[in-house]
Order: structure tokens, then C-alpha cells, then sequence
């Protein structure tokens, strides 16, 4: 069994870029509204199963608009491009954190394998089709 973690510590900075998460083992992480944003738990970026997980480019200026406790087990990101149906349970909050320089890296790697990147939208189930839409009825657009 893992052990739990507890946040002791939530903030939005006042840019809203940045999610500042303490836990109660000391640990700090700074995470940024894109890699929270493209990390969503939710099954828009998850999917299903790991083959349905999504590489969602696009999102390099995307900004927390809220921070909602869901319980006593994880929080509920809004961002401004009208995502909001990722709960962030403690324990995946602080993956991302401890785990950030890999992940990083492995996002990018996936952009560029799909000819994506931070500025553009897109996604890795359908090339961009004419107006801006992925077509896989993700609402990433």
C-alpha cells in the first residue's frame, strides 16, 4: 500500500500560470497551468485505457481560472479554455509534481513524434482538420 499525501498548501499564483502544491512531507512543487492543463486526469485526455490517452498541443498560454476542493481527496481545475472535468486527487497532484522533468519530456517528445506543438491545437488522434478542429470530438478546440 502507498503511502497517502496531504496537501498542507494550495495556491493559484496571481498570474494564474502556476499551481503552488505543499505537502505534509515537506515537499513543494510549482506546476504550471499547461502541464496541468495537457496532464488532466479526465477521461477527455485519459481516455479509457492508456492506448486512448491524448497528446493535446496547443495549450502553452492556458491559464487556471479555478480551484474547487472536491471532499477531502483532490481538487477540481477550471482553465480558461473551458476545461474543467479533471479531479486531481492528492496523490496524483503529487506525482506530477515529483515526477515533472520526466513527464516534461516525455510531452514534448510526444508533440514533436506528432508534429504538434505548445502554441498550435491539436491532437494525437486526428490531424488537425480545416477550422481548427482535431475531429475526435475531444473539445480541445
Amino acid at each position: 500500500m502507498s503511502e497517502e499525501r496531504w496537501p498542507t498548501e494550495i495556491r493559484l499564483s496571481a498570474d494564474k500560470r502556476i499551481l503552488n502544491v505543499a505537502f505534509d512531507d515537506g515537499k513543494r512543487f510549482a506546476l504550471p497551468a499547461e502541464y496541468l492543463r495537457v496532464s488532466s486526469p479526465s477521461a477527455e485526455v485519459q481516455g479509457h485505457s492508456p492506448a486512448e490517452r491524448k497528446v493535446i498541443g496547443g495549450k502553452r498560454a492556458v491559464e487556471i481560472l479555478s480551484v474547487q476542493p472536491v471532499g477531502n481527496y483532490a481538487v477540481k481545475l477550471g482553465f480558461d479554455d473551458m476545461h474543467d472535468t479533471g479531479i486531481y486527487g492528492w496523490g496524483y497532484l503529487y506525482t506530477l509534481g515529483a515526477e515533472y522533468c520526466d513527464r516534461w519530456k516525455t510531452y514534448l517528445a510526444e508533440l514533436a513524434e506528432r508534429g504538434l506543438d505548445r502554441e498550435r491545437r491539436g491532437s494525437a488522434q486526428a490531424a488537425p482538420a480545416a477550422g481548427g478542429s482535431c475531429g475526435s470530438g475531444c473539445g480541445c478546440h
